[in-house]
């Protein structure tokens, strides 16, 4: 995963769990906006989220910004 998508996913990750509180759950189209102008990067997080860890529709926030961190590039 490239740098640019992990501190998005962290940053966005952060932004909701200070917002909503530790249990908030969130998709992996929560790290874009509601135009797709960056479809690449959109595939990447889908690929990530759904072939590569086959994560639920929704997970924890913490669950997925932990995840991040410790993944090596």
């Amino acid at each position: 995963m490239r740098a640019s998508l992990k501190r998005k996913i962290i940053e966005v990750c952060d932004r909701k769990i200070a917002e909503k509180g530790p249990a908030v759950g969130l998709s992996f189209y929560a790290f874009f906006a509601n135009r797709n102008n960056d479809p690449e990067l959109l595939m990447e997080a889908a690929e990530w989220w759904i072939r590569t860890h086959r994560l639920d529709h929704f997970e924890k926030a913490v669950k997925i910004r932990q995840m991040v961190e410790t993944e090596s590039s």
